[in-house]
């Protein structure tokens, strides 16, 4: 199934798509997502959504939100960077957290923000030493990210990567949140990115370097992943940054990203106040 998290006239809370892709409300049925244990609905037997609808982030602000740096070669190639033997791991603050179609908020000072197409894992159950053979069991689904990053601060200034991942609006999220049944095989996605129509990335994760299974049993070898955690499998090639000359995302442009299967994102960018 396809849930979203959706605001309309009419009516607002959980909705789901069905079959044509029309906006169902299922919000009386469901008022908020367990992700333990999703529903299962029959979107035909749900009222329609009248109106125009804004999408929000369908699994709110997750409890954790993991990013995995430098996980396909071709990316970590053009960013100058060796192929990591283990996963690199960092956060990226709930608070970045956004809508599919919100804006894209160009933080004070900033003269270096990039894109990065991700597929993101959302948890179902929590998940504590498992292996690669348990850990697809613990996926509750999939989702759409964008892991924007503003290099100048992310590599230019003292300290980790979070500075430059978490500014508002850098997670975008969405536009659904895809169960597993729908995807025959995470690791099998056309992932892309557009800015202002022209294309800048078209990968495969197939090209991952560490697979979801993979990932999710590294992660929860350190830290307990919870129902709702979301972890963001990195980037392929073509983000602004491995460029030449570099191209970073400025007032005024138009961002879209998506996924096979899992929807598309579309964000203006827009100076902050």
């Amino acid at each position: 199934m396809k849930f979203v998290s959706f605001e309309a006239e009419s009516a607002a809370g959980v909705g789901v798509l069905d079959a044509q892709g029309r906006l169902r409300d299922a919000s009386m049925m469901v008022p908020a997502l367990d992700f333990r244990a999703l529903p299962q609905l029959d979107p035909e037997a749900l009222p329609l959504v009248e109106g125009q609808a804004r999408l929000h982030s369908p699994i709110g602000r997750p409890g954790k939100f993991i990013c995995i740096g430098l996980n396909y070669a071709d990316h970590a190639e053009e960013a100058g960077m060796a192929i990591p033997t283990e996963p690199i791991v960092f956060m990226k603050a709930n608070s970045a957290v956004c809508g599919p179609h919100d804006d894209l908020r160009l933080p004070r000072g900033s003269v270096k923000t990039d894109w990065e197409v991700e597929l993101g894992v959302v948890i179902g159950k929590p998940a504590k030493y498992v292996s690669q053979a348990e850990a697809m069991d613990h996926v509750a689904g999939y989702v759409v990210t964008n892991d924007v990053s503003e290099r100048g601060f992310q590599l230019e200034r003292q300290g980790q990567w979070t500075k430059g991942k978490s500014s508002d609006t850098f997670g975008p999220i969405g536009p659904w949140l895809v169960t597993p049944d729908e995807v025959a095989d995470p690791q099998d996605l056309r992932l892309w990115t557009k800015v202002n129509g022209q294309t800048m990335q078209n990968g495969s994760t197939k090209t991952m370097i560490f697979g979801v299974a993979e990932l999710i049993s590294y992660l929860s070898q350190i830290m307990t992943l919870e129902p709702g955690d979301l972890i963001s499998t990195g980037t392929p090639p073509g983000v602004g940054m491995g460029l030449k000359p570099q191209v970073f995302l400025k007032d005024g442009d138009v961002l879209e990203i998506g996924i096979d299967g899992l929807g598309a994102q579309r964000q203006r960018v827009v100076a902050d106040a």
